[in-house]
């Protein structure tokens, strides 16, 4: 197989990775909606029997009816890449990182072809932000470890051929090529300078990246009244050598500043507490798989992204929650603002169904209609 979906400078098992590679994509894209696990059969046949041009027949069909189906895309730049067409499977990559910017398998990918043809640069900003995505994703920083030293390779060559006599820039490259030197590759005649060669290794398939949730410091009102306090004290005993009468007020004007933080707050976590409520009940009976319920949550002006209709939306939603074995929906450290009749909730949802978990940020809009709390926008990522 073309030796393009991630990469490494290693070349002594370039073959077998590149056949794991592709397995491991199609085992792990089982856990889609039933309505592609027969295609999604047939692909991984097709594919393990090298017909990709068949296999992309079948892909394409199928984003027919799921244009913005991830895994099929996905699968779609792999076998792309198979097929020597890098600047088709860069298209899709590329598009995959605009629609799910939260997924650093695409980014991977895309340095990877990048490399491939010599954009190191562009391959080193590519992996960057699949880090960025997903700071604990191994085969992103091993990649890019191997971009680096590409990098440096070219970097301590270029200077051994404008002063050949740079001890340190060769001892330097001495080092580089101890790191590189047993993958294979080609040796500059003039410096003996390795020069690696880019080669494929499995890479995992697209599910969304886990993230640290951060934290929300709560706020400190308590600070106002203790600098207060001081400023009603000093001028009061001096003016006059009777302090217990004109000491009285004291009193009175801490808890005067007392009673405005907690008036302010007050009518807030009301409709805070409503509306987080609403997004704990979507997610609930998303969990029991409850779609009529789950549908509910919906408000009839609700926007489906890509510009699908909302009767095409509800029947998808229904296929892929009826099919999961189980489902878990968790809410996780939500933000709540209210602007009128207008919340904005954001938040990072931990998800889990069969053999899929991810955690990604989220964000919803409810609007207030009829006094009950509808979705009105749903977006995922910050």
């Amino acid at each position: 197989m073309p030796t393009s979906s991630s990469f490494q400078i290693r070349t002594s098992s370039a073959s077998l990775r590149g056949k794991q590679f592709a397995l491991s994509v199609l085992s792990a894209l089982l856990f889609s909606a039933p309505a592609f696990a027969d295609n999604l059969s047939d692909i991984t046949a097709l594919i393990r029997a090298g017909q990709f041009a068949d296999a992309l027949t079948k892909v394409d069909a199928t984003l027919v009816q799921s244009p913005r189906d991830k895994q099929m895309r996905f699968l779609k730049g792999v076998i792309l890449t198979e097929q020597n067409k890098p600047q088709e499977a860069i298209a899709v990559f590329t598009k995959l990182t605009e629609d799910f910017p939260e997924l650093p398998e695409p980014y991977n990918n895309l340095a990877v072809l990048f490399a491939s043809s010599g954009q190191y640069d562009k391959a080193r900003a590519a992996l960057e932000m699949a880090i960025r995505t997903n700071p604990t994703y191994a085969t992103a920083h091993e990649n890019l470890g191997d971009v680096y030293a590409k990098l440096a390779s070219q970097a301590y060559d270029k200077a051994l051929q404008l002063d050949s006599g740079n001890t340190s820039a060769k001892s330097k490259l001495t080092m580089v090529r101890t790191l590189v030197g047993n993958a294979g590759g080609t040796v500059n005649p003039k410096t003996g300078a390795a020069v690696p060669v880019v080669a494929a290794k499995p890479a995992p398939v697209a599910v969304v990246a886990k993230a640290e949730v951060p934290k929300v410091e709560a706020p400190k009102p308590e600070v106002k009244p203790k600098v207060e306090a001081p400023k009603a004290e000093a001028p009061k005993p001096e003016p006059k050598p009777e302090p217990k009468p004109k000491a009285e007020p004291k009193p009175k004007a801490e808890l005067a500043v007392e009673e405005k933080p907690a008036a302010k707050p007050a009518p807030a976590p009301v409709e805070h507490e409503d509306v987080v409520a609403v997004v704990n009940a979507w997610a609930k009976a998303w969990s029991a798989k409850d779609v009529p319920g789950y549908l509910n949550f919906y408000a009839s002006d609700f926007a489906p992204a890509g510009n699908q209709s909302r009767k095409a939306w509800a029947e998808e939603r229904r296929a892929r929650i009826e099919g999961k074995g189980s489902i878990s929906v968790k809410i996780q450290s939500p933000k709540v603002t209210v602007d009128g009749d207008t919340a904005t909730v954001k938040f990072r949802q931990q998800y889990d169904a069969n053999q899929l978990h991810s955690s990604a940020p989220k964000t919803l809009v409810l609007s207030k209609q009829a006094g009950k709390w509808l979705i009105k926008q749903e977006r995922t990522g910050s």
